[in-house]
Formats: C-alpha cells, structure tokens, sequence
C-alpha cells in the first residue's frame, strides 16, 4: 500500500512521523513523507521517501498580538495549501494527516476519493476535562471547558478558511467552507489516533466515537547509532548530568539563557549537559559540556533531570526515560504538557519562560533530583508507556479502516 504521510511545524511537530513511517515501511508499505525541506535529513534518514511541502514555518518572524499572529498563521497555511496537491500522487491509497494538514487535506481525500486518517500529536476535540491544549492548563470547569474548545476550533476554521477556498478551487471541488467540511467529518465519526501516551492524558469519556488515543510515535534513529565520543566521556567521567534544552523554543535568546543554566547548575551543585537547540546555548567548563542534536532515546536514561520547554514529544521522552523534569514551557501548548507531568508528579511546578531566573532553577532541580518521589513517578510512567504500542495500533486501524 503507497502510504502519504503530511506533516508540517516544527521537529517536534514532524520528528514523530518518521518513526511512524519506518514502522509502517517495515510491515511491508511504500511511505512517503511530505514535510518542509528543514525536514528532507529526517525523513531521508528513517528511510522514507520525502516529498516537499512549500510553506516554511521557521521563516517567520516573531509576531506581537493575537490578531499578527492569526494573520501570520493564515499566510502560512495559505502557501502550504498551494503547494499541498502537488505532493499527493495519484497512486496514494492512503492519506495520513496531522493536526495542521488535516483541514486541507481533507479536502484532497475528496477530489481524490483516497481513504484517510487522523494522526495528531495533541488532543483537539472539545471535552470537559480540559481545556482546549493552546489556551493553557487551568481547567475552567467542565461546561467553560467544553465551550472553550468549541471557540478554539471556531479560531481554526478562520484560520484555515482563505486556504481552503484556495484549494477547493484549484481541486475543481464545489464551494464548502472550512467550518462546513469540519462538521461533516465529526458526524462521520473521521478517525484520528492520538499519539500521545494515556499516562499524560487519558482519553476523554465525552469524545466521539473514533478518537483514540495509541501511546507516542518515537522519532526513527538508527539502532546502531552511539552517542558521540565526547558525551560519552563527559556522562561517564561523574554523577549523571542534567540537560538543559529548549527545542525550537527562545531563538536568539541563548546567551542569558545560557548563563542562567550554568549559575542554577552550579548553584544546585549539579553537573550539566547544554543542548544548543535553537536559542544556541552554549558554555565551557569540566563541569558543563554542550551538545547540538542527540536522540533522546539514547541520553535521556542516563540523566538526573531533564530542563526542557515541555513540547509534546519531548515531554513524552522524558517520561519515557523514568527521568525528572523542571518544565519551562514557552508557547503554544507546551503549558498544557508541562501541567500534565507535574500532576503525574514527574516533574516540579513549571517555571514559565518569562519568569526564569537561575535561583528559581536551582530550587526547582534540587527538588527533583534530591526528592526520590519525583524519580519513582517518571518511573512508573514510564513502565505504563510500556504497555502501549502506538505503532500496532495504527497498523491495524489502517487494515481496518483500507481492509488490506
């Protein structure tokens, strides 16, 4: 079966896709993946065929109000809409979508009469168990929560409603608005498996029926991969080290954030592991060594704690490894991840990214790494991660849903 795989975002927002896809590969399918060309190196690596998508996220600048931001997002998923047709071959006999390339899409399923199915990383449905995963972490009461995730999806549709026209046109499609075709596809009960471990975030009671949530997509990395020679020295030259890192996260801000590490490290009397990510940490010393990207897979078991900004699938490691966070979430939903592992107890209150301070970090290490309570709730985390095998259950809902 000639499986698409459309993604687009971020790494954490795509990285997910080429575990997935390698699975899928190896029980026997032709995968492709269609991201943008930030990602070709991933999913050329996992061994997947990559198919470009135009829009490219990162090339953004930052944005200042809720309304720049709409405006920015639209423009965004305008151009990736243009180019999104172009990646979907006739011969596709399935279309596996992500949060952002679902409600376009949907529409070349359609014109295309290709089956399809959901894969998102976050949970998007309204529910009353919490509120929508982009508004934050406080709950608003089970009816304020039900009603918040209806307006966010609301935000969504305007979001998506030009690129939508757009395509449909090109599709040769009747005119159907983006609130429209969203509504047609929760009354057909569309499926979507939720990559994201029920440890985090059991699935709702109140959600339709074909929402499930399947445990976490891990990133491909190959099985003979080590961990370089100078991390390796460096983890085993002392007592485990902490990493600190934030993704995709703080561009630019990398020289405060660096010293704010190093003087909280030191101050907690920890050893520390930087990861340069994209505000390029970076700092020197016996007691502190810098390192650019690694798998998580392979580092995070050998750590005291993790610092991270709580992004889905880094949250998901961490938990994964039985290892402590601090979180220091920044945007989007990483609050809502970084609420998640403290009420599991896997990790201390977060520290929100405004209001980190080297004193602040210190206190919160020295709670996780010194209070075993901390370590023995990432551990059972992680043995309930255990249970769970994202991978099969996505291979038989596609049996079920192709009858392949």
């Amino acid at each position: 079966m000639k499986i698409l795989i459309a993604a687009a975002g971020s790494r954490g927002d795509v990285a997910p896709y080429t575990g997935l896809g390698a699975e899928l590969r190896r029980a026997g399918h032709d995968v492709a993946l269609a991201t943008t060309d930030t990602f070709a190196p991933l999913v050329r690596g996992a061994g997947l065929e990559f198919r470009t998508l135009p829009a490219d996220p990162s090339s953004r600048g930052g944005v200042e109000s809720k309304r720049e931001l709409m405006r920015t997002a639209a423009a965004f998923i305008t151009e990736l809409g243009q180019g999104f047709a172009d990646a979907m071959a006739d011969d596709t006999d399935l279309l596996l979508l992500s949060t952002t390339t679902a409600p376009l899409g949907w529409h070349l399923a359609e014109a295309m009469g290709t089956p399809s199915l959901g894969v998102y990383l976050q949970p998007t449905a309204p529910t009353g168990d919490f509120p929508p995963v982009v508004t934050g972490s406080r709950s608003l009461g089970r009816p304020a929560n039900l009603m918040a995730g209806r307006f966010a999806l609301r935000m969504a549709d305007r979001v998506y409603a030009q690129a939508v026209a757009k395509l449909r046109r090109s599709l040769q499609l009747p005119p159907l608005s983006a609130p429209a075709m969203r509504r047609r596809q929760e009354r057909a009960n569309w499926p979507i498996l939720h990559g994201f471990s029920t440890a985090l975030v059991p699935r709702p009671a109140d959600w339709r029926s074909g929402l499930d949530v399947v445990g976490n997509w891990w990133p491909h990395h190959d099985a003979a991969e080590r961990l370089p020679t100078g991390l390796e020295d460096f983890l085993q030259a002392g007592p485990r080290p902490v990493l600190i890192g934030f993704g995709s996260m703080a561009a630019g801000d990398g020289e405060r954030l660096s010293e704010i590490a190093v003087h909280a490290l030191r101050r907690a009397g920890l050893r520390g592991i930087l990861q340069a990510g994209s505000a390029g940490l970076a700092a020197d010393g016996d007691d502190v060594l810098t390192v650019g990207d690694v798998p998580h897979a392979l580092l995070f078991p050998r750590l005291a704690a993790v610092v991270h900004h709580a992004g889905a699938g880094t949250s998901a490691a961490a938990l994964r490894a039985g290892v402590p966070a601090v979180t220091v979430p920044v945007s989007a939903d990483q609050p809502f991840w970084a609420a998640r592992l403290a009420a599991l107890g896997a990790a201390a209150d977060p520290i929100l990214f405004r209001s980190l301070t080297a004193e602040r970090l210190a206190a919160a290490l020295d709670q996780v790494v010194r209070q075993q309570t901390f370590t023995r709730a990432a551990t059972s985390g992680a043995r309930h991660m255990t249970t769970e095998d994202a991978a099969a259950r996505t291979r038989e809902t596609i049996q079920h849903l192709t009858n392949t």
